[in-house]
């Protein structure tokens, strides 16, 4: 009875120490043995771990690939136009000895605010060397790129491994934003006003083309039309012409007739004339001739 009540006790501390002896690291883990703060041992491949009870402690880091997501920054790109960029990282702690004898005991968070800083400062040092236009472009891949690098080898100081480096969203700040829409405004009103413009400058020399081409092209009718009246004028003059040469007694009862048939008309019932006018010979007489004096 008494050697065993002497030997529960032992087997107990032996069992406690045995499993505070014994640690698991797992595959998204990396684990430092610790012994009075001094890094003793690096346990990166999962498994089972071993340390010393009560003067070792096991200190644990993930090993996964983790995000940083930036607070909006205020950038000042080289033509002075202010934007205000949203970036996020990708890292991983690479080398967990360097990273704790960087941070020390403030772990993965103190990391996370030193890791911001050196995105801050590489970001704006990037994106203030070039105009506000290549920002907006498609060279953001080439400027996020010249991030990452210059972040990565103070980074690596830190025991950290940047991966990748985004810029999210960049955008005007507030109060630029109503400023710049009343500049595009503008500018967009001042080109319609200048398409507007050129359009009726074009459709005045249009006109202008139209109205001169109908103007040469009724000069010209009427100059055909002349011509043809007087070929018709000296055709018919010809065909008189040749009429009173062959029967000069039916030329002029012709005339007579067409002569009546312009001046007796319904309008024009009233006539002045002496009683002996040649112009009623032919109805004086009732043999188809012009009566004789």
């Amino acid at each position: 009875m008494r050697k065993s009540a002497f030997l529960l006790p032992v087997a107990a501390i032996a069992v406690i120490g045995v499993l505070s002896s014994i640690f698991i690291v797992d595959e998204r883990e990396k684990a430092l043995v610790l012994q009075f703060g001094q890094i003793v041992r690096v346990q990166e491949e999962p498994g089972l771990g071993f340390k010393l009870p009560l003067i070792q402690e096991v200190v644990r880091y993930d090993d996964r690939i983790l995000s940083r997501d930036l607070e909006p920054l205020e950038v000042t790109p080289s033509d002075d136009r202010r934007l205000i960029v949203d970036a996020f990282a990708r890292y991983r702690i690479a080398d967990v000895e360097q990273f704790r004898r960087a941070v020390g005991a403030g772990g993965e968070q103190t990391a996370a605010n030193r890791l911001d800083s050196i995105l801050r400062a590489k970001t704006r040092e990037v994106l203030g060397s070039v105009s506000s236009n290549d920002i907006l472009s498609t060279d953001r891949a080439a400027l996020m790129l010249r991030i990452r690098n210059g972040a990565i080898s103070e980074a690596q100081g830190l025991g950290l491994q940047v991966i990748d480096v985004r810029l999210k969203r960049t955008d005007l700040p507030p109060e630029n934003l109503n400023a710049t829409y009343e500049r595009m405004k503008a500018e967009r009103d001042r080109e319609a006003a200048d398409e507007r413009a050129r359009g009726n400058e074009a459709a005045q020399r249009i006109q202008a083309q139209a109205d001169r081409t109908v103007i040469e092209l009724v000069s010209d009718a009427e100059r055909q039309s002349q011509i043809i009246q007087g070929e018709a004028d000296a055709r018919r003059n010809e065909i008189f012409a040749s009429s009173f040469g062959a029967d000069p007694e039916f030329f002029e009862f012709y005339r007579s007739m067409t002569a009546y048939q312009r001046s007796l008309t319904p309008g024009n019932a009233t006539m002045v004339l002496s009683p002996d006018n040649e112009f009623f010979n032919y109805l004086k007489s009732d043999t188809g001739s012009a009566a004789q004096e």
